[in-house]
């Protein structure tokens, strides 16, 4: 089964291609261009590269939230316009919980964090043995003075960050002192190979949609609709 990947929640644009759970190729660029700009290029070219066209392709994987309100919903539009009229069917992944997988293979406890902005971070926490992660937690918005709290339980165990809302959080949190570990470089921002394994494991579990169904997730309301309520209850 072949099959694409993708994520455009945060900065970061990340493109992979599997066969299985064999990663033939990743795509990922960080140069503060708009996602709108940069991921069906990077898909094509990626596709180009490995000599697969769009018809090969048995299955679609992208990241649908927590993150940025416009890079969620330009991923989503670029895993329906691909598979429009096609009929490939389409998993939606949890960009904390592909965030996580990333951080295989070390132990502990895994708290990935997207910046939310207004002192809050979009979480969810994991826990690992090295092999299985496994979610403690549902995704949500949460400061992070309540991490910090929620965290202390957890001080007996190794704690990694990961996400764009890493730096905030660390900070944050060392602020609270909470130990935090030092996550690897390459593992702190995502990455569309690690959507791979989630993808097949929910595929299996008859958890995929068709691209009419896909849709973004939003933890809570963009900022212009939050801004016009606030204006609308003075």
């Amino acid at each position: 089964m072949k099959i694409l990947s993708f994520d455009s929640t945060a900065k970061i644009a990340s493109v992979a291609v599997a066969e299985d759970e064999k990663i033939l190729g990743t795509y990922n660029i960080d140069n503060g261009l708009t996602q709108s700009e940069l991921l069906l290029p990077m898909t094509e070219n990626l596709m180009k590269s490995l000599k697969i066209s769009f018809d090969e392709i048995d299955l679609i994987a992208v990241t649908v939230g927590p993150g940025s309100f416009t890079g969620v919903r330009i991923g989503v539009a670029v895993a329906k316009g691909i598979a429009f009229g096609r009929n490939i069917p389409c998993v939606a992944v949890s960009t904390l919980e592909a965030l996580a997988e990333n951080l295989r293979g070390l132990r502990g406890i895994f708290a990935p964090c997207m910046d939310a902005r207004r002192g809050q971070v979009y979480n969810a926490l994991f826990s690992s043995d090295g092999e299985n992660v496994t979610r403690l937690t549902e995704d949500r918005a949460i400061s992070i003075d309540e991490l910090a709290y929620e965290l202390k339980s957890y001080e007996n165990l190794d704690i990694y960050l990961s996400g764009d809302g890493h730096g905030v959080a660390k900070a944050g949190l060392q602020s609270k002192n909470v130990k935090v570990m030092n996550t690897p470089p390459l593992l702190i921002l995502e990455n569309a190979a690690s959507i791979v394994t989630i993808a097949i494991k929910k595929y299996k579990n008859g958890e995929y949609t068709t691209d009419l169904d896909i849709l973004p997730t939003y933890l809570r309301l963009p900022q212009a609709e939050r801004e016009r309520l606030e204006r609308n209850t003075k």
